[in-house]
């Protein structure tokens, strides 16, 4: 009998999972953020290696949930195998060809060229990359893991594609030049990104693909084309772009090329060759854009 804690097969309710995975989130934020003055005193700064950390209070909360729910957690994604890591590969060149697209369309235009960075260096490249491996894994692992797959088994694909849409979106919102303009194109952008990595998660049932498209898209464009990353300058790309002139909403200006008409078109492209693609083997026993389970609703 359904109740408004337990569904039918007397499972707590996937609304539940979700309000529990946000609060054991938001205490261990809150516990490091209690223990950060003591850390500054000891001399341990604020850097990069914080979205580590937040990887790994959005991993724990997810381990903690699935324990509960007596299940691995290699089904929130993280089945770590060969086809893992060959997603995560195949993910990274995608995002990178998507990055590509939105820039050789400026480019087509009129609106950019590029010169070599006087300060460029295979150090750099690999810096960046490993910082991008970090948001990648924090913002996949929060905005497409367990949260996001409780959604889809309660209210249904769309809804929560939507949903996380709005999230993804409005978590960018305090980034730098999100103003104007600038504001509603990478809202846009952002909220379509959010889409595209979903439906990469619900192709293949698995995190790798959306890791690896996050990775490849802002490591191309900021360390490797030289534009802001929502908002964000990176320190060294190996070129840097020059602008010609053109509007905001056709370069994304110092924002990235997120904030601009050429990415949303790149990213529409994404979304269209997902959504042509059957998905993989692991996948493909399920539908890739399910209804709500009868079994545990929402």
């Amino acid at each position: 009998m359904k109740t408004f804690f337990f569904n039918d097969a007397k499972g707590l309710r996937n609304g539940w999972w979700v309000l529990i995975y946000l609060a054991i989130l938001v205490a261990c934020i809150g516990g490091f953020q209690l223990l950060a003055p003591v850390l500054k005193r000891l001399g341990v700064r604020n850097g990069d290696w914080v979205v580590g950390l937040l990887f790994l209070f959005s991993l724990l909360a997810a381990w903690i949930c699935t324990r509960l729910r007596r299940e691995p957690l290699s089904s929130t994604g993280w089945q770590v195998n060969r086809r893992w890591v060959w997603e995560v590969a195949w993910g990274t060149l995608f995002g990178a060809g998507v990055m590509l697209l939105a820039a050789g369309l400026l480019w087509a235009v009129g609106g950019v060229t590029w010169e070599l960075d006087p300060a460029r260096s295979y150090r750099a490249l690999g810096l960046g990359f490993a910082l991008f491996v970090l948001v990648a894994l924090w913002e996949e692992n929060l905005f497409r893991g367990f949260l996001f797959q409780r959604l889809v088994d309660g209210l249904g694909a769309w809804p929560a594609q939507v949903i996380l849409a709005l999230l993804f979106a409005r978590a960018h919102w305090g980034n730098p030049g999100m103003h104007g303009a600038t504001k509603a194109w990478a809202t846009l952008d952002i909220a379509l990104a959010a889409v595209f990595l979903g439906l990469a998660y619900l192709r293949t049932r698995s995190l790798a693909l959306p890791i690896g498209i996050h990775l490849g898209w802002n490591w191309t464009q900021g360390n490797v084309l030289g534009f802001g990353v929502s908002g964000t300058s990176v320190q060294h790309g190996w070129v840097h772009p020059v602008f010609q002139g053109k509007p905001e909403w056709m370069s994304g200006g110092a924002f990235g090329l997120e904030a601009s008409l050429f990415g949303v078109i790149a990213v529409l492209v994404g979304i269209l060759l997902l959504w042509r693609w059957q998905g993989s083997a692991g996948a493909r026993a399920a539908d890739p854009m399910p209804e709500p389970r009868r079994s545990e609703s929402a």
